[in-house]
């Protein structure tokens, strides 16, 4: 027991990372690699210590998945400072407001975002290291099991890392003292070095529930394998910011054809696999706030965090404003939906209530809904009152961040074919998301029109990836990958302002919300929130009133205007921040 101890403890300083210092002797670690990755019970917990890399305080906990993706012409970050309001800018609104300066207040720390990514890198390369020298990995599946895994969480580290600051160095071998200050690389020579990775990766892990060790959401799986590839895919042969301005990859290896044809073959391995299926959309967001992590359903991959970690409804769930019947914690609602999206669903669509929340729960116990703010909806996708347990953190939650589900692999299997193919061979791929969103016969009128072109299967791939993502930072890099950020959000800007003067297609809505209490005396019930809605039905009511646009400084144009503060196409990446650019003996800029 002694011996297994110290070899734990062994892994965990090994996985800790070194100095340049450490670099010019052997550690005790270094000469233990043959036992740690030799023996499947000291390698795993290894591979777990990636995990902790992405669940540190300011690291995707609590400043990538809170910032990246908010805003865009869907999400916004609730209630951000107009001019005059008194409010400060702590920057996170600069942040998601494209206007980040290196030494942001929220991100210029030496344990933050960056930091945290490249630690989890270094310690992925340890452990590849030492899974292909000791690991027996060609005749122990468990083994080839953990290095796929390791190759695959690395893959997911450099693509968000991608996302975030567009061309980031390059570290696929463990630090060197030769190595240890490198300059950024073009991303398509990552993009290249991941994808390998993952093709390797692929045939190294199981399939959902085909091991033990697959059977979990929290553990990587082929079906995550194969549509990370497809994701990575999509997003190398999309447009992007880069030094010469907003175009497409020039390399020859991610050109549309070959990136769209790669999408579509691991989208359809995953969704002919038969080892994951769609549920209702309900279902998915009930089981994450459930902590329901058996593989086999619609979700594929989650970020794991245990019960005292990760602000994951803090940020995106329904706000409790007191600690309730349903919560340990005061919290949620920090992003939300732009107002007017609510209103862009169809009135039929199950996604819409379930995305878009007009209410918080009041401060008292037992707590009850309450009418927030047309300038600050929730998110629903997410809820306190949907978990099995009271959190125990004033902070944290412990539900899992869901990297990626089977609805978003069937979207880009209906994206790539509708590429390649044309709108008919698409179409049996975006069919399935609208049958369990809408009556079958609004499915029938909007695919014969979606299938009309292939502009206009295009056209619906945009705005059902709205309708279906919304709340889950996937917006951003789609728009950047399309070339369309700045355009849509300019859209969204102008949707705004019709809704808040009730006009364009707004202008069949009441001026005011008719909302009671129901009879289980926590819910609303709301009328007005419908096109069509008249004031002369609700006056009739005798349910109390909101003037919920007609007052001007209900959704002002200079809140509005806080969707972002700088040209969303001229900045589409953070900024490396200065402590880094400082300590990096001149190789990294700006």
């Amino acid at each position: 027991m002694k011996n297994l101890i110290y070899y734990i403890i062994t892994v965990m300083l090994f996985l800790s990372g070194i100095t340049a210092c450490d670099m010019e002797a052997p550690t005790q670690s270094t000469m233990d690699e043959s036992v740690i990755f030799s023996t499947y019970a000291l390698a795993e917990p290894a591979v777990m210590g990636i995990h902790q890399s992405f669940g540190e305080t300011n690291s995707y906990r609590g400043r990538y998945l809170p910032f990246y993706g908010i805003n865009s012409d869907i999400e916004w970050i609730n209630n951000a400072p107009q001019s005059g309001t008194g409010i400060a800018d702590d920057g996170k609104y600069s942040l998601t407001g494209y206007a980040p300066s290196p030494t942001n207040t929220q991100m210029n720390t030496v344990n933050n975002a960056w930091a945290k990514f490249y630690e989890g890198i270094e310690r992925a390369n340890m452990i590849i290291r030492g899974l292909r020298t000791y690991g027996n990995i060609e005749k122990d599946p468990a083994m080839a099991q953990l290095l796929g895994e390791t190759l695959t969480l690395r893959a997911v580290i450099y693509l968000d890392l991608i996302k975030g600051w567009g061309d980031v160095p390059a570290r696929f071998e463990p630090i060197t003292t030769e190595t240890l200050y490198l300059p950024r690389v073009d991303r398509d020579t990552i993009y290249k070095h991941i994808l390998a990775d993952l093709a390797e990766a692929e045939n190294m892990v199981a399939w959902p529930n085909e091991t033990a060790v697959t059977s979990s959401t929290e553990r990587v799986n082929k079906a995550f394998v194969k549509g990370l590839q497809a994701r990575i895919a999509l997003y190398a042969a999309g447009y992007s910011q880069r030094k010469d301005g907003i175009r497409k990859s020039t390399d020859p290896e991610l050109s549309v054809n070959k990136m769209y044809t790669l999408a579509k073959t691991k989208a359809l391995d995953v969704i002919n696999s038969g080892t994951v299926s769609l549920g209702t959309f309900e279902e998915n967001f009930r089981r994450l706030c459930q902590d329901n992590t058996k593989a086999g359903k619609e979700s594929i991959w989650e970020i794991p965090f245990s019960d005292g970690r990760g602000r994951v409804l803090y940020t995106f769930g329904v706000q409790h404003k007191g600690i309730d019947q349903y919560t340990g914690q005061s919290r949620g609602g920090v992003n939300g939906p732009v107002p007017n999206l609510f209103y862009d669903y169809d009135i039929d669509d199950i996604r819409r209530d379930i995305t878009c929340v007009p209410y918080e729960w009041s401060n008292s116990n037992p707590a009850k809904q309450e009418l927030r703010s047309v300038r600050s909806w929730c998110f629903g996708k997410l809820r306190y009152e949907w978990m099995n347990r009271r959190v125990t953190s004033t902070n944290d939650d412990g539900i899992n961040w869901q990297y990626l589900r089977l609805a978003d692999v069937y979207m880009m299997a209906a994206e790539a074919i509708n590429e390649l193919e044309g709108p008919t061979a698409a179409a049996p791929y975006l069919k399935p998301i609208l049958d369990r969103a809408l009556p079958a016969e609004k499915v029938a009128a909007y695919m014969s029109k979606a299938t009309a072109s292939k502009d206009a299967f295009f056209k619906a791939i945009v705005d059902q990836r709205a309708f279906e993502f919304a709340g889950e930072s996937l917006r951003k890099a789609d728009l950047i990958r399309w070339n369309l950020l700045k355009e849509k959000m300019d859209e969204a800007k102008v949707k705004m302002n019709d809704l808040a003067n009730r006009q364009g297609a707004y202008a069949d809505l009441p001026e005011k919300l008719y909302f009671k209490t129901a009879e289980d005396g926590e819910s609303l019930i709301i009328y007005g929130l419908n096109h069509g809605d008249t004031d002369e039905i609700g006056v009739t009511l005798g349910y109390d009133t909101n003037n919920w646009l007609t007052e001007p400084d209900k959704l002002p144009t200079t809140l509005i205007n806080t969707l972002y503060q700088k040209n969303p196409d001229e900045n589409q990446y953070w900024p490396i921040w200065q402590t880094f650019i400082d300590s990096s003996n001149g190789q990294l800029t700006n």
